[in-house]
């Protein structure tokens, strides 16, 4: 069957599994270290009474069934251990079954941790990875080639990323239109990267020119990706260029490395060995489409991806356009996209305590991992790990009231110098003691001038703007 097997395109599926398998042992590291003081059992919104709260709403996951800190810890390390295996390329030795296998259990094991995950959680790109998971396990192994029906799945599932991404910004914010966008995204973005300061000082004509060129690889360059061979690797091309920029200028968790991982299903090996000519004896691959249940269940699948793509489809065409969303507790066929609008001001949250008992002097800051604190410390890179607690002190920033409810318990935690929410920061001031007070500082953050980074050896110029929480003890929180 010449319309199932691929044969053109075995380092496609060899970037992929390997790529995706990647992300999902990023994801669980993430899981082991930080899940617990953000949600387990004495998290800042402990599990247990989140499914109290809203049990069967929570969607398929493990700890309906039971919940304790060490079997999240036992899930992680399996998802660890079993990504690491088809990093590896074991599972990819046997037989289509066995990668599908392992696949299925990152996926569910994941599924798992997204539906409890709440505001830490919340991010478009877990969806994404959930679905790249969910496609990555009906690739199949060294024995057959790979089915040409996946690899249009997962160029939808692209499309979907930056046609959705491009269409929010049309509908969105009139800087995309006027292409002044990057007047201010460098500076404002979520968490900036150690080149984000370098990105925002270049000239605004190429400012300019970025924006526009986004905007063509984003709503016109998704189309070729469905047309056959060179259009379609040279598509791609365009995509994981773009994709790389985005890595270099700020740090979006594993967004732009997965996204860049997916342009790989529309590169084919012969358009590759035209480039790199070195590769074409390594690049060969089967040519056997499997056996009738392998096509039967690729198949399966295909028909799922079908019915799936009508809400997003919808979403792609509505006025209305949803920027990330899930139409389903399985995250499978979900809309993505990403800012619709772009903040003109940086304001972030600075959280100080201090050992004075009467709370009038010795307030030192606490030094959060990736997003700014000191204005002399240089922006660190740390996607494609996902630092969710700084994420959510970036939304706090902007007056997110869902933030507010953890933030207070997040508080709680240092005033009792919890060791687990210490590990979550950069630098705890007290080296562990016990502050008496803590409060919360709102300040207006502006990139430096090249002028201020040369004099004062400062990447941020900051002043304070309001106060978020007031000096407070531990007797005055419920934690």
């Amino acid at each position: 069957m010449e319309w199932f097997a691929a044969e053109n395109y075995h380092t496609a599926r060899f970037v992929l599994q390997r790529g995706i398998a990647l992300m999902y042992l990023v994801a669980f590291v993430a899981v082991l270290r930080q899940f617990q003081p953000l949600l387990g059992s004495r998290g800042l919104l402990p599990v247990p009474r989140y499914l109290e709260r809203v049990g069967a709403w929570a969607g398929p996951t493990i700890f309906r069934w039971r919940y304790s800190d060490a079997l999240v810890l036992v899930l992680g390390w399996v998802g660890v251990l079993v990504a690491a295996s088809l990093m590896a390329g074991l599972p990819q030795t046997g037989p289509p079954w066995v990668p599908f296998a392992a696949f299925g259990v990152l996926f569910g094991l994941y599924l798992s941790v997204v539906n409890v995950g709440q505001v830490f959680y919340g991010f478009g790109w877990e969806t994404l990875l959930l679905e790249a998971g969910f496609l990555a396990a009906f690739l199949g192994s060294d024995d057959v080639a790979p089915p040409f029906l996946v690899l249009l799945a997962f160029r939808w599932l692209l499309f979907r990323v930056e046609f959705g991404a491009g269409m929010i910004k049309m509908r969105g914010d009139r800087v995309w239109r006027d292409l002044t966008a990057l007047y201010y995204h460098h500076e404002t973005q979520p968490m900036p990267g150690p080149l984000s300061w370098f990105f925002h000082h270049l000239p605004r004509p190429l400012h300019r020119v970025e924006v526009a060129a986004n905007h063509v690889v984003q709503l016109v360059v998704p189309f070729l990706l469905f047309l056959p061979q060179p259009v379609a690797s040279i598509a791609a091309a365009l995509v994981i260029a773009t994709q790389l920029w985005l890595v270099l200028s700020g740090n979006f968790a594993w967004l732009n490395s997965l996204t860049l991982l997916l342009a790989f299903s529309a590169v084919g090996d012969d358009q590759l060995t035209a480039v790199l000519p070195a590769l074409a004896p390594v690049l060969a691959g089967p040519e056997a489409t499997g056996s009738l249940w392998w096509v039967i269940l690729v198949g399966v699948m295909a028909a799922v991806t079908v019915v799936l793509a009508v809400r997003p489809a919808r979403n792609l065409l509505s006025p209305n356009q949803a920027m990330n969303a899930s139409y389903n507790r399985w995250h499978l066929g979900g809309s993505y996209g990403a800012f619709g609008s772009v903040t003109r001001r940086r304001d972030e949250v600075v959280v100080e305590g201090t050992t004075d008992p009467e709370g009038r002097s010795g307030w030192r800051e606490y030094v959060f991992r990736g997003k700014p604190g000191p204005v002399d410390r240089w922006p660190r890179q740390v996607a494609p790990y996902h630092l969710r607690l700084d994420w959510g002190m970036w939304f706090l920033a902007l007056g997110s009231s869902a933030q507010h409810r953890w933030f207070l318990a997040f508080l709680g935690r240092l005033l009792e110098a919890d060791r687990a929410t210490l590990r979550l920061l950069a630098r705890d001031p007290f080296d562990g003691v016990r502050p008496v007070w803590v409060r919360a500082r709102v300040f207006r953050y502006r990139y430096s001038t090249w002028a201020e980074l040369k004099a004062q050896h400062c990447w941020w110029v900051r002043e304070e703007r309001r106060v978020l929480v007031a000096p407070t003890r531990a007797t005055d929180l419920s934690v």
